[in-house]
């Protein structure tokens, strides 16, 4: 098997929901194809819908993103299939169109929304992944999700965390989260912290060399270099990272 640290995960900056612009939005397949032509790796975000269906979108509510409104996991896939992403023709993406696309071409760092009920988007998550040719990963911020899929699958899967700074979450679900008091128990094969956080914090200093660390969301070349010495690699966006 190979090193996680010697894999794509350390070697290969990771595009931030594609490579998106005011013209091309985050999450969708002109964004995704942007990064491909780039040869960047891609972070993404998979969400269900209330009726089963996977997609990629990264907000619970379809506001931000969409001319709709209202919680994407409580609308059915046809209320939504329609609808245009922000400033374009681009439409949600089907997790199984996105993978279709992508078809192995860079790799992929795949990140599962929380969610009620863990287990029914996981097992279609695995089984989509399952059947999939190319290099991937799993993130999740909810230890238990991150927890599902090192137990039910072998798939490499990492732990998301922050400060949760602006986060509506009690102040002792923060203070768990944020310690990564569950790293233990979820097993974790890498972490990704958020960039400025990461950089001060010692319990993140202390896993560097033990664990992969990746921070998001970089947003400028002055950060990456700035960065660099506190992680192993970059979630990146707003620029195009220099490779080593």
């Amino acid at each position: 098997m190979e090193n996680i640290f010697d894999s794509w995960l350390v070697k290969q900056p990771i595009a931030h929901r594609g490579l998106h612009d005011d013209v091309t939005p985050e999450n969708s397949l002109a964004a995704f194809e942007k990064a491909m032509q780039c040869g960047y790796a891609i972070e993404m975000d998979v969400q269900m819908t209330k009726d089963g269906e996977l997609v990629v979108f990264h907000d619970d509510l379809l506001d931000r993103m969409t001319d709709a409104t209202g919680d994407i996991r409580e609308k059915n896939f046809n209320e939504i299939f329609e609808l245009t992403l922000r400033n374009s023709e681009e439409k949600i993406p089907l997790f199984n169109e996105f993978l279709r696309h992508i078809n192995g071409k860079v790799p992929l760092l795949i990140e599962v929304k929380d969610h009620k009920h863990i287990g029914i988007a996981e097992e279609k998550i695995k089984d989509a992944l399952e059947n999939y040719h190319g290099q991937f990963a799993v993130q999740s911020f909810n230890p238990f999700i991150v927890k599902w899929f090192k137990k039910n699958t072998d798939f490499t899967t990492g732990q998301l965390s922050s400060f949760f700074e602006g986060v509506p979450l009690a102040k002792w679900k923060k203070i768990l989260l944020k310690n990564l008091t569950f790293l233990h128990y979820t097993k974790a094969d890498f972490v990704s912290y958020e960039c400025h956080a990461g950089t001060t914090f010692k319990k993140v200093k202390k896993l560097k060399n033990k664990l992969p660390i990746l921070f998001w969301t970089v947003e400028s070349q002055e950060d990456a270099d700035k960065f660099k010495d506190f992680c192993d690699n970059i979630i990146f966006e707003g620029f195009l990272p220099e490779r080593n």
